[in-house]
């Protein structure tokens, strides 16, 4: 499993950004073998983290027309920087909760 992580400060979003982000998170999640997706935002900062079963499911992504599309307008309109990371996990625990709020 690998985990891209997208980092960005935020010069101005709009409409177009929201349309655009949506359709690309239903694209890389429906298409692409994207396992999970998250994205927070806090003041001028965004996160993004979406995890994926290969390198090579990423690379896919990242050679689609529309992501690519999306990509040059977030380096001309969106956000003043970037930055992507991609790491491979090797462990992974947790501590899960049931629907009764029991952990498990």
């Amino acid at each position: 499993m690998f985990v891209v992580i997208f980092r960005a400060r935020i010069k101005q979003l709009d409409e177009e950004y929201s349309t655009t982000a949506a359709r690309l998170r239903e694209l890389a999640l429906t298409e692409f073998g994207c396992v999970e997706f998250y994205s927070v935002s806090e003041g001028p900062e965004e996160v993004t983290l979406s995890y994926w079963p290969t390198e090579e499911h990423i690379r896919l992504w990242k050679s689609h027309p529309e992501h690519s599309a999306a990509q040059k307008l977030g380096a001309e309109k969106w956000y003043e920087s970037y930055s992507v990371q991609i790491a491979e996990i090797k462990r992974e625990y947790a501590r899960l909760a049931n629907h009764q709020g029991n952990f498990i």
